[in-house]
C-alpha cells in the first residue's frame, strides 16, 4: 500500500484551539475534521470516558486498557483532558482551556456538558470571545427542545423514513443505516464554526451556533419537498417502491443500477435483450411485469460483466460495497482510499478531500483517557486570526459555481446564504438538472422555471448562460473566471478538462483562484470517468450495504450521495480559502463524492477491520437502541400510520414498562440488560405493535413522550412545516418568485448568534437573468451582448426541448 504524503509544514488550522465537550459521532467527526486541518483540539471527558471508547456496533469486547475502534478513528490527532464535574478545581481547569481557546463544540449527554455553567449559553457569557457551536436532537430552544430522540426517531420526524419511496409497498418502510444523521450534523457544525472563523468580527467576538440534527436529516434525506409541493401543488414522491433495475442480485454480489431518464431505460433494454420494452409508455414508470426477467438477467452475470456493459450504455451502476470488499476494491487501493490507524492498525478511511499543495496533516494517534490532563497552555493569541466587521461570513467572496442537480448547488448555496456572490454558470442548450425537476411536460409555459428543487437549492444567486461549444461563451467564462475568488464544479472530470478549464488552466487565468473539483470518484483511479448518480455512490461505499430488510436485497437511501459530497466539498473549500487568506496562495481541493461517502460509512470499515465482524442491515433495528423499529398506529380515514420508538437506555425500557402499564410480558427482569431485548426483539415486536395498533399516533406520542421515551410520527416529507420545532426556529422562509409566486424554502440547519436572522434574500435567478449584467461588469458592449444573444451563446430559454420531467 501507497504511503500517504507528507504532512504540511503549517496546515491551515495550526493555533487555532478547540474545546470539545461534546459526547456522540457527531462532535467527534466535527473536531476530527478540524483537528485534520490543523486545529488544538483538547477533548474535555468525565472521568469514564466519552462512551465511545466503551462503543462497537458489533458488540466486540473491548479490553480494560483500549478504546473502541471508532472512538480511535474519530479522535485522531486529538488531547484527552479529564474533568470532574463535582470538582470546583477540574471546573477552573475547564474554564482556564476555554480562556485560553477559541471555538468551543458542545453536545448534551455528559456530566460536563449538563452543568448549569457550561451550557453554550453559560460558556459564551463567560468567555464572550468563544465561537460556541452546539449540536442537539432539536436545537437549544423552542418547543420540543427537552424532548427525548434518538437518530431513529428524528429520521421519522424529517420525513426521510418515507422521503424518496424507500422500501416495499406491502412492508414497513426502512430508515437510512449506519446514524449518517450524526455524521451530517458533524459535518454542518464544521461548516458553522469555520463560517464563524470567517466572520472575523471586531476584537474577536465569538458567537453560538446551534445546529439541530433533525433540520440536518430534514434537508439531507429529503429533496427539497416543501419548496416542491408549494410549487408544484403536489408531493414529490408519497409511495414506496422497489426500483427496477434497482439494487439486483448479479452471479456475484449484489449490484446496483438506474434508469432515471428515458434514454438510460431505453439503454437498458437493449443492454439486456429486449429493445421493445422502450416502446412500451406502461414501462416507463411501472415495470413489475418484466421485472422477474430483469433479475433473471442479472443473476445470470457477474457483476463485472454488468459494470462493463453498463458503462459501455453510459447507464449508472456499481458494486454493492461493504466493510469487508469496499477497502479492497481496485479504485480505492489505486487511490489509498483506506489507511491504517495510527495507534491501533485497523484500515479507516483516509481524508474525504485532497488539495495541491498538500494542506492536511496526517492522523495522529488517538489519546488515552486523561493523557494530557494537567498540561499548561498559554493564553490566547489572536494575532494570527482574521478580523473585520462582516455582516455575514463570506461577504465580498465571489464565487463562480460551474454545478448541477443536488451536491455542488448545495455547497454553493450555503456560502451564497452567508454572503457570497454566487454566479450559476449554465447553457442555453444543457440545463440544470434541477430545473427539469418540476413534474410538468416541456410544453407548459416557462417549465424551466417552476422547479421547486430548483428554486430551494439556488436562492441568493446570480444566473448566466453561455454555449460552451462556442469560442464566444468559452472566452466569456475565461473573462469572468478571472475576477472570481473561487471556482466549484462538479462535472465529471473530462468536461473541464476537455475546455482547457482544469487546475492548471484555471490558475493561469486566475493564479490565487482556490478551486473545488467534486467529481463521482476522484481525479484518478480506474473508476474516475464512471457515472456518479447519488444512488451509485451510496452503493459503493457502503451506505446502501446497511440499509432494508435482513431478508431481501438492500435498498439505496436514495439522497445522501449528493447532500453529504456538497457538505464535505465546503468544508474542504472553507479550509483552502484559510490557506490562501494566511499564504495568498491558490489552491485547488478534489472533494471526490466517494471518498465523503466512505467516511460517513466508516464505522463499517473499522469493525470488519478491527474485529473481523461484518455489519449489515436489519430492518429498521439497530445497534444503538432495543426496541427500535416503526409500528402501525391505528389507521385514521384509510390512510396507513407508522411511529418510530427506540428505547435508547435501560432507563427508558424502565419507563416504557410504565409508560404501558407494566403488563406481565415486560416485567421480566432479564430485559433491564439491552443484550436481552436485542436478543428478544421479536417478542418485544409483537407485543408493541398490539398495543400501538389499538391507538392513533398522536395517542401513541402523547403517552410515550410523557414518560421521557424516544417516539416519532413517521412523517411525510411535505409536511415538514407542521413541525413545531421547525416552525419556531423559523427553518422555512417564504420566497417570492416572478414565476412561481410564493413557496416556503428550507434555510439550514443552524442558527447564528450574529445572524444572519433571514437567509433567502433574493428568489432562485430565473435562466439567464443576470447575463447582461455580469458581462457589462466585463467591458462587453451593448452590440455585443446583442450579438451573441442572437446567435444563442447567452439566452434566458432553452434552445431545445428534449423530453419531459
Amino acid at each position: 500500500m501507497a504511503e500517504s504524503p507528507p504532512s504540511p509544514a503549517r496546515p491551515p488550522l495550526a493555533g487555532y484551539r478547540v474545546i470539545d465537550l461534546s459526547s456522540g459521532i457527531a462532535g467527534a467527526y466535527c473536531t476530527r475534521l478540524l483537528a485534520d486541518g490543523g486545529a488544538e483540539v483538547s477533548k474535555v471527558e468525565d472521568p469514564g470516558g466519552d462512551p465511545l471508547r466503551r462503543w462497537s456496533a458489533s458488540g466486540a469486547a473491548i479490553p480494560p486498557d483500549g478504546d473502541g475502534a471508532l472512538f480511535s478513528f474519530l479522535a485522531c490527532s486529538k488531547q484527552s483532558v479529564v474533568a470532574d464535574a463535582g470538582s470546583e478545581a477540574d471546573l477552573r481547569r475547564v474554564r482556564q482551556l476555554l480562556d485560553a481557546a477559541d471555538a468551543v463544540l458542545w453536545s448534551p449527554g455528559s456530566c460536563l456538558a449538563d452543568h448549569p455553567t457550561l451550557n453554550p449559553a453559560a460558556i459564551l457569557r463567560a468567555h464572550p470571545h468563544l465561537t460556541v457551536t452546539a449540536i442537539s436532537p432539536f436545537g437549544l430552544d423552542g418547543p420540543w427542545s427537552d424532548r427525548a430522540a434518538t437518530e431513529f426517531t428524528l429520521q421519522a420526524w424529517s420525513g426521510g423514513i418515507v422521503g424518496l419511496g424507500r422500501g416495499a409497498p406491502d412492508r414497513a418502510p426502512v430508515f437510512v443505516g449506519g446514524q449518517v444523521g450524526e455524521w451530517l450534523s458533524g459535518v454542518y457544525a464544521a461548516i458553522g464554526t469555520l463560517a464563524s472563523r470567517a466572520r472575523g468580527l471586531p476584537g474577536g467576538g465569538g458567537e453560538l451556533i446551534d445546529v439541530s440534527t433533525l433540520e440536518v436529516l430534514s434537508m439531507s434525506l429529503t429533496y427539497y419537498p416543501v419548496s416542491f409541493s408549494d410549487i408544484a401543488g403536489r408531493p414529490y414522491r408519497s409511495v414506496r417502491s422497489v426500483p427496477t433495475p434497482g439494487v439486483e442480485t448479479a452471479s456475484d454480489g449484489y449490484v446496483g443500477l438506474g434508469t432515471g431518464t428515458g434514454q438510460q431505460w431505453a439503454d437498458f433494454c437493449v443492454m439486456v435483450g429486449h429493445p421493445e420494452w422502450a416502446q412500451d409508455p406502461a414501462l416507463r414508470t411501472e415495470r413489475s411485469r418484466v421485472a422477474k426477467e430483469i433479475h433473471d438477467w442479472m443473476a445470470d452475470h457477474s457483476i463485472a460483466e454488468i459494470m462493463e456493459l453498463a458503462t459501455a450504455f453510459r447507464i449508472p451502476c456499481a458494486p454493492v460495497g461493504n466493510g469487508a470488499s469496499i477497502p479492497a476494491a481496485e479504485h480505492f487501493r489505486a487511490r489509498v482510499a483506506f489507511t491504517p490507524n495510527p495507534r491501533d492498525g485497523f484500515l479507516q478511511p483516509n481524508h474525504p478531500y485532497r488539495f495541491t499543495p498538500e494542506l492536511l496533516r496526517a492522523p495522529e494517534a488517538a489519546p488515552r483517557l486523561g493523557e494530557h490532563t494537567g498540561m499548561s497552555r498559554p493564553r490566547r493569541s489572536s494575532e494570527d486570526f482574521p478580523a473585520g466587521d462582516r455582516p455575514l461570513p463570506f461577504a465580498g467572496l465571489r464565487v463562480l459555481d460551474l454545478t448541477a442537480f443536488w451536491a455542488g448547488p448545495l455547497c454553493t448555496h450555503v456560502l451564497a446564504m452567508l454572503g457570497a456572490e454566487v454566479i450559476h454558470v449554465e447553457s442555453p442548450s444543457r440545463l440544470d438538472g434541477t430545473r427539469l425537476l418540476a413534474g410538468l411536460p416541456f410544453t407548459e409555459d416557462r417549465y424551466w422555471e417552476r422547479s421547486g428543487i430548483f428554486s430551494g437549492l439556488n436562492t441568493n444567486k446570480k444566473s448566466v448562460t453561455f454555449d460552451l461549444a462556442d469560442e464566444r461563451g468559452r472566452q466569456a467564462l475565461r473573462d469572468l473566471l478571472a475576477t472570481c475568488d473561487v471556482v466549484v464544479e462538479n462535472y465529471t472530470p473530462r468536461v473541464l478538462e476537455q475546455l482547457g478549464l482544469d487546475y492548471e488552466g484555471v490558475k493561469a487565468i486566475r493564479p490565487d483562484v482556490v478551486m473545488l473539483r467534486m467529481p463521482g470518484f476522484g481525479l484518478d483511479g480506474p473508476w474516475r470517468d464512471n457515472s456518479a448518480f447519488a444512488f451509485v455512490i451510496e452503493d459503493v461505499a457502503g451506505l446502501t450495504w446497511l440499509t432494508g430488510y435482513p431478508d431481501a436485497n438492500p435498498h439505496s437511501p436514495y439522497c445522501l450521495g449528493d447532500p453529504n459530497a456538497g457538505l464535505h466539498g465546503l468544508v474542504g473549500l472553507l479550509l483552502a480559502l484559510e490557506h490562501r487568506r494566511r499564504t495568498g496562495e491558490g489552491v485547488l481541493v478534489e472533494a471526490a463524492m466517494a471518498d465523503a461517502a466512505a467516511n460517513i460509512a466508516a464505522e463499517q470499515f473499522v469493525e470488519y477491520s478491527a474485529y473481523g465482524t461484518l455489519l449489515s442491515r436489519d430492518g429498521n433495528r439497530g445497534p444503538a437502541a432495543a426496541p427500535q423499529n416503526l409500528y402501525p398506529a391505528m389507521a385514521q380515514d384509510g390512510d396507513e400510520s407508522w411511529v418510530a420508538i427506540a428505547v435508547a437506555t435501560d432507563e427508558q425500557w424502565k419507563a416504557l414498562r410504565d409508560a404501558l402499564g407494566s403488563p406481565d410480558w415486560a416485567m421480566d427482569p432479564h430485559l433491564l440488560s439491552s443484550d436481552v431485548r436485542r436478543s428478544r426483539s421479536d417478542l418485544i415486536d409483537g407485543h408493541l405493535g398490539e398495543w400501538c395498533r389499538a391507538r392513533t399516533s398522536e395517542e401513541i406520542l402523547h403517552e410515550l413522550w410523557g414518560f421521557g421515551i424516544p417516539v416519532a410520527k413517521v412523517m411525510q416529507p411535505h409536511q415538514q412545516p407542521e413541525l413545531p420545532p421547525l416552525r419556531s426556529r423559523g427553518f422555512f422562509e417564504a420566497v417570492e418568485h416572478p414565476v412561481n409566486g410564493s413557496a416556503r424554502h428550507s434555510t439550514l440547519p443552524m442558527r447564528f448568534s450574529n445572524g444572519p436572522a433571514r437567509f433567502h434574500v433574493r428568489h432562485a435567478p430565473l435562466l439567464g437573468e443576470h447575463t447582461r449584467e455580469v458581462l457589462t461588469s466585463l467591458g462587453v458592449d451593448d452590440a455585443t451582448i446583442r450579438s451573441l444573444e442572437q446567435a444563442r451563446v447567452i439566452g434566458t430559454s432553452p434552445t431545445a426541448a428534449t423530453g419531459t420531467s
